[in-house]
This record gives structure tokens, C-alpha cells and sequence, in this order.
């Protein structure tokens, strides 16, 4: 049965919002499929604007990959802002998709992406606009299936009662296993109704159905136990990896944006994966193991990404792309195939002990040399054995300086404050080396034309990673040391000037901390927050750290238990029973190095230190170098 598009009624309200254009839909390789010509339907959102939402890679290939099955649809919506949510309200328009303008309540499933824990609220606002029920446990037959996915979803409690399900980890292959599962469910008569859906994609092991699964609690308010409450389901759901990515060389054909975005580039994943071992980072430890693209594949999805969007700047993406074992060979293929066209390469922050100046140099080969961006991420030597970031004070002097000889005039570090065991005098290191990099660069290049832009971000504590037992450093510390590196540098006379500080305070960090490792009874703060009209707080504009923490007051939530204290080693986490693929006594392990300033290799290049992925996932690393190059294009 058609589904009549809701544009006729969402067109008169367009002349009154800011940047209409963003709700109207109709990009470059985005697609409409006929209705009735489908038996399974996906409505995916990443929640936040369009201008954040529509880059994201996540989406972009699962948009596009359930679209090139049979039968099956996929169409998108985004975060609407509090101007255009408040007339949808007043004139009773739904939450819409933007490719052909279609009720999200209509969708099979409504599948989430969330990078961030930050957009929680904007999936609630989407639910409500949608009329579908805020609660799980309210939801009828008639409703989607409200999926998350992404690397918040590796700690989905939460949002727990919000949500249908969730998956862990990549998602290419489960997306199109669940949409079987959906049409062969419905084939059949849709036994069992809503819980018969769920109850098939639980027993898979591959999807989280948090409705099927109790927690009991201490007296003092710690987790005794999580348990599956009906037969069939299983005691831990473990992440899906996508292994052999040339086989999955998408997206094909890139969406490309009728609004300003964030990114205006066409993205290619080089490799997935990292085993550098930065404690601080979840990405690089849920996403393991490294898988290469191979460097032919990926002169391909150069070729046809650029040929069907017309972008003109390639970005080269991954947890850290200069460490692709062909980097060298990708980097001169690809400025050797599109020299003397308006087609530029990028890659974002690079290891300064990954960075050569040859790298750099074919990078701007088209006549594009913009800033270069390094991530030191601790502020003293020591600091960086803790977080296992294991870049020495010469070794960043020497490349920053080496990138200042080389016409490089502006460079930009990246530092986090608040980490575990951190003291004032290693924030204070932070503007000792910002002076040395100016001071070397100036002496090397005989000019004061150097320029150094240090941006800090506040450390949040993640599950699944070392310092998941860490407690939190509260707000109030990490504002009294960036004040105090603020002063630091604008007081120097000699080098403040060339020193830019772009930091924000500690109060969002906080936030973050409490639902990055929150229980389900933290979906009571959520939900109170969103009531007092809580949106976008990924947004500092929007972003109220007093609404956040009235709401845990008024549901009697006390924010510091989940943030500034530290577990025990025995403690049981909200994500225990969600499998990453790590090894529990391995990272425990890893969290007693870090506080004895022990360093670990990159299990890449040297034996395995049995974090446990590859036997528990049945994966394997996967790098080259192949030994191939990349050929001219005939025709550019």
C-alpha cells in the first residue's frame, strides 16, 4: 500500500526556517524507489543536522548498499532544528525522510548511527515527531524497529529502553542479514508479531535486543548481574567485522550535498581498524583488527567516486592513515594520476612517527598546501607513556620543523586534558612545546612566519578501553589547568603571538562521561533533559550543562558516581555482556601499564600481545604491501 509524500504540507513551512534547503532532498546519486515495489524498508538516521549528518560515511554505505538489494529501500532523515520542529508541531507533520518526503513512523526499521552519545536527545525528539513511542516497551506492531548502531552503540544501556535493538561493530553484512530476517518474517505472516521480529534477530547473536535482557543491582548501586530473562537468547552479543574490504568497495556513488557541510570531499576508507594501542582511544580498540584496502582498490573508488560526485579534494580516511603499508605508493599513484586537475588529496591528523616530508609533499602536489595537523595528544613525555601514545618531544620537533623548511607555515597539535593521572605540570607542557615547535621552526626557516594552533579537548573515559575503570577528572580541574595553559601563553611576549588556544571548557566532557558509561537508569536523566527541551547538545550553542544536571537531580541520578569514580577490577559494566572482542583481563592489564608509564607495541609489526580479538572473533590482521602499482588513467 503507496505511502503519499508528505512535501505538499512540509513546503509551506520551508519559507519560514533557516537554510530550507537542507529538508528538501532530491542530491546527486541519492535514490527513490517505488514503494510498493519493496517488501522491506529502512529509514537511516544519523542524529544531528544535515550539514553533520549528510557526510557521514556509515550511512552513505549502508544507504547505498540496502538500495542495491531486491525488494528492499533505504531513504534518510536528519535532525530538524528548533524552528522547523516547532512548526511540525504546530501543523502536525510527522518526521520526514528527505529523499522522497515519506513518514518515518511507515519504515520497517529506523536504524540510528551514533558516533556520539551526544545526539540522544535528537533521537528522541525524531520519535516523538514521528509518533512512534518514546518507550520500547510501548511500541506496537505498526511501529518501525528502533536500531542503533555506531560506536556509542558498543555501550546502548542508556538508551536502552528507547531501543529496539542494537548492533556492535561494522555494519555491511548485518544490515543485509536483518533485512532477510524482516522479509522472511513477514513472508510468513509476521508470526508472533513485534517480539517474534526481535525474538529472531536476538537468537542470531548478532543483534542486542535489550527487552530480553535484566539487570540486577548491589545494594550500593552497582551491577550484580546481566541476564537474558527467556530461553533462546544469548548470555553475550559479540561485534560483526567485515573482513577482505575490497569486497565492499562503497559507497559507489557519493551523496553529494545541496547544503553546506562539514566535509565537502569524497571519502574513502583506506583501511579499517587500529592496533597502535592509544588507551584513550574506543575507535582504535573496537574496530580491530586492521584491514588494508588494497591499493588498486582503492585507485578504483578514487576513479568512480570522483567521476559520479564531480568532488574535487579525496580524502584518504582512517584511524591513522599514514600507517597503510602502501601509503607511499597510494600517495604518488594517485597525485601522479591527477596532476594538473582541480582534483586534491587529503589526510586527516597524522602520527608525527608516520609523518615524512615525502608523504606531505605528494599530498600537495596539486598546488593545495593547507595546514598540517599532529596529535601528541599528552603534554609531557610521561603523559604519553600512560595514554601509550609513544611520540618523543624531538621526534614531534624534528617533524614540525622539517614540515616548516619545507613551506609548511601553519601547523596545528592536538592535546586532550583530564587524563588519567594527569597533574598540573603536564598540562604546563603543553605550552613548553608549543614554544619549542615555534622557536625550532623560526630558527630552521631564519623567518617569524611560523604559526602553531594547539587545540585541546576534554578526555572522556570509554568502554571497551583501558581506562574504562578510570575515574573521570570533574570539570572544575580540567577549567583550572586550561586557564592556566591560557595564561601560560598569552603571557609570553616572545612566542604567544604565533600560538593559537582553542579549547572547550570541562562541563560537556562531564555529560559525555555520563552516558559514554552510563547504566539504563541513566535513561531517566535523558528523558528528563529532552522534556525540558534538550536538543543538539553536540552543539555548544544549544549544549546546557545545568539542564543536564537538574534532570540527574530530579531523577535522583548522582552524575559523579558514573564519572569521577574509579571501578574495581571486578566490578561488572553496563557493556560487559556486549563482546568487542577484547580481552577483559588483557585490558586490565593494560589500565596497571598505563599507571606504571609502560609503553606496548603495535601488534602489526611485532608479536601478538593477546588482546584477544583475532581468536575470539575468528579474524585476522590483513595488511599488505601487495607489490602493485597504480596505473595513469587514460582519461582523467
Amino acid at each position: 500500500m503507496s505511502v503519499e509524500s508528505l512535501f505538499p504540507r512540509l513546503e509551506a513551512l520551508l519559507p519560514r526556517v533557516q537554510k530550507p534547503i537542507q529538508y528538501v532532498g532530491g542530491e546527486l546519486n541519492s535514490a527513490v524507489k517505488d514503494w510498493d515495489e519493496t517488501t522491506v524498508r529502512w529509514a537511516l538516521m544519523y542524529p544531528d543536522a544535515y550539514e553533520v549528518g549528510l557526510p557521514n560515511q556509515g550511512v552513505q554505505i549502508l544507504y547505498e548498499i540496502l538500495n542495491e538489494l531486491p525488494e528492499t529501500l533505504a531513504e534518510r532523515t536528519y535532525a530538524v532544528w528548533p524552528d522547523l520542529e516547532a512548526l511540525m508541531r504546530a501543523e502536525g507533520v510527522p518526521q520526514f525522510t528527505v529523499d522522497a518526503h515519506r513518514p518515518v513512523r511507515a519504515f520497517d526499521v529506523l536504524g540510528l548511527s551514533f558516533s556520539t552519545e551526544l545526539g540522544y536527545t535528537n533521537m528522541l525528539t525524531a520519535l516523538d515527531l514521528a509518533g512512534i513511542p518514546l518507550e520500547a516497551s510501548e511500541r506496537g506492531d505498526d511501529d518501525p524497529i528502533v536500531l542503533a548502531g555506531g560506536h556509542a552503540a558498543f555501550n546502548p544501556e542508556p538508551i536502552a529502553d528507547f531501543l529496539d535493538a542494537a548492533v556492535l561493530g561494522d555494519g555491511e553484512q548485518i544490515a543485509i542479514a536483518i533485512t532477510e530476517v524482516i522479509r522472511e518474517w513477514k513472508a510468513e505472516g509476521s508470526p508472533g508479531g513485534r517480539d517474534g521480529l526481535l525474538m529472531r534477530l536476538a537468537e542470531s547473536g548478532g543483534v542486542y535486543v535489550p527487552k530480553f535482557y535484566d539487570v540486577d543491582y548491589h545494594p550500593d548501586g552497582r551491577i550484580q548481574r546481566v541476564a537474558p530473562n527467556r530461553s533462546g537468547v544469548p548470555w553475550r552479543i559479540h561485534k560483526h567485522t567485515v573482513m577482505d574490504l575490497d569486497e565492499w568497495p562503497y559507497p559507489k556513488k557519493p551523496l553529494v550535498p545541496l547544503a553546506e557541510t562539514v566535509h565537502e570531499r569524497f571519502s574513502v576508507e583506506i583501511f579499517r581498524g587500529c592496533t597502535r594501542g592509544c588507551r584513550f582511544c574506543q575507535a582504535g580498540m573496537i574496530t580491530r583488527p586492521v584491514r588494508e584496502r588494497s591499493i588498486t582498490t582503492i585507485g578504483d573508488m578514487v576513479e568512480a567516486g570522483v567521476k559520479a560526485s564531480g568532488f574535487n579534494e579525496v580524502g584518504l580516511l582512517s584511524l591513522s592513515s599514514a600507517d597503510h603499508s602502501e601509503i607511499g605508493e597510494v600517495a604518488k599513484g594517485l597525485a601522479d594520476r591527477y596532476e594538473g586537475t582541480n582534483t586534491s588529496l587529503s589526510l586527516p591528523s597524522t602520527r608525527v612517527d608516520a609523518f615524512n616530508i615525502d608523504l606531505a609533499n605528494e599530498f600537495s602536489r596539486n598546488g593545495r598546501r593547507s595546514g598540517l595537523t599532529f596529535a601528541p595528544e599528552g603534554g609531557s613525555e610521561r603523559m604519553r607513556k600512560v595514554i601509550n601514545k609513544m611520540v618523543t618531544e624531538e621526534d614531534l620537533i624534528r617533524t614540525v620543523t622539517t614540515a616548516y623548511t619545507q613551506g609548511w607555515r601553519q601547523v596545528k597539535l592536538y592535546f586532550m586534558c583530564g587524563l588519567p593521572t594527569e597533574e598540573d605540570v603536564d598540562v604546563e607542557g603543553i605550552a613548553d612545546l608549543a614554544k619549542k615547535v615555534i622557536k625550532a621552526g623560526r630558527e630552521a626557516t631564519g623567518s617569524r612566519d611560523v604559526r602553531c594552533t594547539v587545540s585541546i579537548g576534554g578526555f572522556v573515559p570509554k568502554p571497551h578501553t583501558p581506562f574504562q575503570w578510570a575515574g573521570q577528572a570533574d570539570h572544575e580541574t580540567v577549567d583550572r589547568r586550561l586557564r592556566a595553559l591560557k595564561e601560560a601563553l598569552r603571557g609570553d611576549r616572545e612566542y604567544g603571538r604565533a600560538i593559537g588556544l582553542r579549547y572547550h571548557d570541562g562541563k560537556p566532557s562531564i555529560v559525555e562521561g555520563l552516558l559514554s558509561r552510563g547504566d539504563r537508569r541513566v535513561g531517566e536523566v535523558i528523558r528528563a533533559v529532552w522534556a525540558d527541551g534538550g536538543r543538539f547538545d553536540g552543539w555548544s550553542e544549544h549544549f546546557s550543562y545545568q539542564r543536564w544536571m537538574d534532570a540527574a537531580a530530579k531523577v535522583g541520578v548522582d552524575v559523579d558516581w558514573y564519572t569521577t569514580r574509579e571501578r574495581e577490577e571486578n566490578e561488572v559494566l553496563p557493556w560487559d555482556h556486549l563482546d568487542a572482542g577484547l580481552d577483559r583481563e588483557w585490558l586490565w592489564q593494560d589500565w596497571q601499564d598505563a599507571v606504571n608509564d609502560v609503553e606496548v607495541e603495535d601488534c602489526r609489526w611485532t608479536p601478538c600481545y593477546d588482546c584477544g580479538v583475532c581468536p575470539t572473533m575468528g579474524t585476522e590482521i590483513q595488511i599488505g604491501p601487495t607489490g602493485k602499482k597504480l596505473l595513469p588513467l587514460t582519461v582523467v
